[in-house]
């Protein structure tokens, strides 16, 4: 009886001790995108110092496809247990609103980690376009409805959404021009194609720096210590705002204590001084946020822009 009760104390206790503490290997973070972009900058930035906070090797893997969706479904395949990570922005809601799918919905497949930055949009025009300010800039596309293209980085993309409510709130009518990515869409900017570009400061602050392009105001209610230089378009298009934001995502079914871990050491690293003015250079601003809190501007976004894209028409046909 006495080697019996051994036994059995020992197949209670192997299994305990065979589990080990998260993490003890490498985290992977998945970009729905390919390298260079925001969404690449900021996984690298954050994988670093995550890697340092947990003392295991984290490692950025681009796997761009069909808007991010490609991706994103990878990693909702994963198993929940904090060793495979998406880095991607609100694109991914206005993406929601108008290409739901059956395999893929971003409230049900992933786990909210924490929210990595935000900001506004930056509203930019080629050099050529005649309105330097705010109120010419919605005076002029008013007068001429029709006559102006605006570019963004797809049907779907969150440049169309912005650019769409702009629109829906001034009264304004401008054809869309869309592209497949930032790139060409900046491209053309610059090189007068298009004449209206709304996008992020990580892609167009550099072009306005160096005088590329020039912008006429920020997306944000209010001064953005971003670009404080430049005015809110809601000072002449009341209630106008449209944020962007970048996030961390796990597969669902994460348990809630590597979740929480997870986030808190995410926040650790982006609220680092130091971090905070590397997101600030990079046109967006630390936001250290709860898990929860940041599952919830997640399901608030896809309600809202879906919304839009009935209100403006906007259909991926």
């Amino acid at each position: 009886m006495a080697v019996l009760s051994s036994a059995l104390a020992f197949t209670t206790i192997q299994p305990v001790a065979a589990q080990s503490a998260f993490p003890d290997k490498t985290i992977t973070i998945v970009v729905p995108y390919s390298a260079g972009g925001s969404n690449d900058r900021f996984a690298r930035l954050v994988a670093g110092g995550l890697s340092k906070e947990l003392d295991v090797p984290v490692v950025v893997d681009n796997r761009p496809g069909a808007s991010g969706v490609t991706g994103s479904m990878q990693v909702a395949r994963a198993a929940p247990d904090g060793y495979t990570l998406l880095v991607v922005s609100s694109s991914m809601t206005t993406n929601e609103a108008v290409r739901p799918r059956e395999d893929f919905n971003p409230v049900k497949n992933l786990t909210p980690v924490a929210m990595l930055a935000k900001g506004p949009f930056i509203v930019a025009v080629n050099n050529e376009f005649p309105a330097k300010t705010p109120q010419e800039f919605v005076e002029l596309i008013k007068a001429n409805p029709g006559k102006f293209n605006y570019a963004s980085s797809g049907i779907g993309s969150s440049n169309q959404f912005a650019t769409e409510l702009l629109q829906m709130l001034a009264g304004l009518e401008s054809v869309h021009v869309p592209y497949k990515g930032m790139a060409q869409a900046t491209t053309d900017l610059i090189g007068g194609q298009t004449e209206i570009l709304i996008a992020s400061g990580p892609s167009l602050l550099p072009h306005i720096r160096g005088e590329r392009a020039r912008a006429i105001g920020v997306t944000s209610l209010n001064e953005s210590a971003i670009a404080p230089d430049l005015v809110p378009i809601s000072s002449v298009v009341p209630g106008y705002e449209f944020e962007l934001w970048w996030g961390v995502f796990a597969p669902a079914g994460l348990p809630a204590d590597i979740q929480e871990l997870l986030n808190t050491k995410i926040n650790a690293v982006i609220n680092a001084p130091e971090m905070r003015q590397t997101f600030l250079n990079d046109g967006a601003e630390a936001a250290p946020t709860s898990a929860e809190d940041f599952g919830k501007r997640v399901a608030d976004d896809i309600d809202r822009w879906k919304d839009l894209a009935k209100r403006q028409n906007i259909t991926v046909n």
